[in-house]
C-alpha cells in the first residue's frame, strides 16, 4: 500500500475509533477532550492529534488522592453510552444478533469486546508497575502482531522455538507465547534462568533442537557464554531475536561468534521493540549485513507513530530525531492515547520503502534510547553534564574483551554535595591486559561522550554475574544509582 493510502486509512480509523470508543467510553481521554474544549467529530485526521495534549506515565501513576488511577485508562462502556455513541451502522449487526440467539448472546459479544481478562504491568519505566488489561479483543491483536513480527523476522512455520524471557506478566514474554500460537510453531518457555537455571536452559534447547532463541541480549549471551564454556551443540540454532532492551552492535557481533563456536553458521540476530503502554511489538527484518539495522516495522492499521520535540513537544518532520508518541487504533479495555513514550529515536520515523523486504510500511530507527538514560552529572561543580546511559553500554558493549559490565553514578565520598562520579566495573576475558584495558575505556569514553569514568574496577566473572543479578533478577542490574538525594 503507498504511503498516501496508508495515511488516508489512518485518517479514518483514528476519526471512527475516537467517535466510537475512545471518547464515549474513556474516563480519563472524556474529560482531557473536554478540558481541552476538544469534540471528538474534530479528530478527523493525524494532523487533528496536535489538539490534544500528549499524556504521559505520570499520568498512569497513582497518587495519594487516586491510588487507583490507573482504572481511569480502562474503557467502560455503559448501555446508554453504546447506544448513544454507535450509529446504527454499528448497532444494526447487535441488533440482529438479539432477535437471532437472544439478548444473552449480545451481552456475550461486548464481554468479549470490552471486558478485561488478562493481564500486563509496566516494568522499568516507572517506580510503580502499572497494570494494563486486555479484553479477548485485544488478545486477538496480540496474537496477530505476534504472526506479523514471525513475518518481519522470516520465521519459518516448522521452526522449533526456545522462549527464554522471564516468566512474567510482562509483555515480552507474552507476545512470544501468543505468536507461537497464532502461528502453531512449537514454542518452549523456559522462564528465562530464574527458573530453570541457565545449565536447563542450554539443555532445553539442544534436546529440542531449536531452530530460534528468543530473550533478553544479557541474559541470552550469558547463556550462550556458558554453553560455549562447556562444548554444547546448538548447531541447529539460525536464529536469536533479542528483546526489553537496546542492542548494542557489538552484542550482536559476540553473539554470532558465540554461535559459530558451537556449530551455528550464518545465525540472524534481530532486534525488537515494544513496550506494554503499546500491547504490541515491532521487529527489523533480514538485511543481509550483521552490521546492518533495518529499523522497526510498524503496523500503520493498528497505531500511529508520532515524533515530537521532547522538550517542546512539537511534532517534528518525518527522518527527524525526537520522541516517539503512539495512539493505537483498536485498542479496547486498558487503552492509551497520543501517549508519549519516553524513547528518543534517533533519526526519527522512516518513511520510503525498506530497502531490504520492500515493505511500504514505515520503520522506526534501530538507534533508540530511552529518556531516563540521560542522566546530568556534575562532573565539575560549575555545570553539570548531560551522559546517556545506553550510549555507554554500547561502548562496553563493542569490546571484545569484555563480558560483563554495570555502572554506577555515585558522589564523591558519599558526600550529597560533592561531585558527581562514574564508575565502570567490567569482567573481562582471560588474558586481558587490564591497564591496556582501562586506558582504552577511558579514551572510548572521553572520545565518543566526552566524558571518562572516574574508576574502571576489573572483577572477576562470577562475582560480576552475582552483583548484576544474572538469573536472579528480572532484569540486570546494569546502571547503578547510589547518589544521595538532598
Amino acid at each position: 500500500m503507498a504511503l498516501a493510502d496508508q495515511r488516508r486509512m489512518q485518517d479514518e480509523r483514528l476519526a471512527r475509533y475516537v467517535r466510537e470508543y475512545l471518547y464515549p467510553f474513556h474516563p480519563f481521554y472524556k474529560d482531557l477532550f473536554d478540558k481541552n474544549g476538544v469534540k471528538p467529530e474534530q479528530i478527523k485526521c493525524i494532523d487533528d492529534l496536535r489538539r490534544l495534549p500528549p499524556t504521559s506515565k505520570v499520568d498512569l501513576l497513582p497518587t495519594d488522592e487516586d491510588p487507583e488511577r490507573f482504572k481511569k485508562f480502562i474503557q467502560q462502556p455503559t448501555p446508554a453510552a453504546l447506544k448513544r455513541a454507535w450509529s446504527l451502522r454499528r448497532k444494526l449487526p447487535l441488533l440482529m444478533q438479539k432477535l437471532r440467539s437472544g439478548p444473552e448472546s449480545v451481552k456475550d459479544s461486548l464481554r468479549r469486546e470490552f471486558s478485561p481478562c488478562f493481564m500486563t504491568f509496566t516494568t522499568g519505566r516507572s517506580a510503580e508497575p502499572v497494570p494494563f488489561f486486555y479484553s479477548l479483543k485485544d488478545i486477538d491483536n496480540l496474537h496477530e502482531t505476534g504472526r506479523r513480527l514471525i513475518d518481519v523476522i522470516g520465521l519459518q512455520p516448522q521452526f522449533r522455538i526456545a522462549n527464554l524471557f522471564p516468566y512474567a506478566p510482562h509483555l515480552a514474554f507474552w507476545q512470544v507465547v501468543f505468536a507461537g500460537l497464532e502461528a502453531g510453531m512449537m514454542v518452549l518457555s523456559t522462564g528465562g534462568g530464574r527458573v530453570m537455571g541457565s545449565a536447563g536452559d542450554l539443555r532445553a534447547i539442544g534436546r529440542t533442537r531449536a531452530d530460534a532463541i528468543l530473550g533478553v541480549p544479557g541474559y541470552i549471551y550469558h547463556l550462550l557464554r556458558r554453553g560455549a564454556t562447556e562444548g554444547a551443540d546448538l548447531s541447529t540454532v539460525k536464529t536469536v531475536v533479542l528483546g526489553a532492551e537496546r542492542v548494542p552492535p557489538g552484542l550482536k557481533t559476540k553473539i554470532r561468534r558465540m554461535l559459530a563456536s558451537m556449530g551455528a553458521a550464518d545465525v540472524s540476530v534481530f532486534g525488537t521493540y515494544g513496550f506494554t503502554e503499546a500491547r504490541m511489538a515491532f521487529a527489523e527484518c533480514p538485511t543481509g549485513d550483521p552490521d546492518v539495522y533495518s529499523g522497526y516495522h510498524l503496523y500503520p492499521d493498528l497505531a500511529i507513530f508520532e515524533v515530537i520535540d521532547p522538550k517542546t513537544g512539537e511534532v517534528v518532520p518525518d527522518g527527524e530525531s525526537g520522541e516517539l508518541v503512539i495512539t493505537p487504533l483498536g485498542g479496547r479495555a486498558s487503552t492509551v492515547f497520543r501517549y508519549r513514550t519516553g524513547d528518543i529515536a534517533r533519526g526519527g520515523i522512516m518513511t520510503e520503502p525498506c530497502p531490504h523486504c520492500g515493505r511500504t510500511v514505515p520503520r522506526i530507527t534501530s538507534d533508540l534510547t530511552r529518556e531516563s538514560s540521560l542522566k546530568d552529572l556534575n562532573i565539575l561543580k560549575l555545570k553539570g553534564t548531560l551522559v546517556n546511559l545506553e550510549d555507554c553500554a554500547q561502548i562496553l558493549g563493542d569490546f571484545a574483551e569484555i563480558e560483563e559490565w554495570q555502572i554506577e553514578l555515585k558522589k564523591k565520598d558519599d558526600d550529597p554535595h560533592e561531585v558527581d562520579q562514574l564508575v565502570v566495573r567490567v569482567a573481562c576475558s582471560d588474558g586481558a591486559d587490564h591497564g591496556a584495558m582501562k586506558q582504552r575505556i577511558q579514551d572510548e569514553f572521553r572520545s565518543r561522550i566526552e566524558v571518562s569514568p572516574n574508576t574502571v574496577e576489573f572483577l572477576e566473572l562470577e562475582a560480576m554475574l552475582d552483583r548484576i543479578g544474572m538469573e536472579r533478577e528480572m532484569k540486570e542490574k546494569r546502571f547503578v544509582d547510589t547518589r544521595p538525594q538532598i
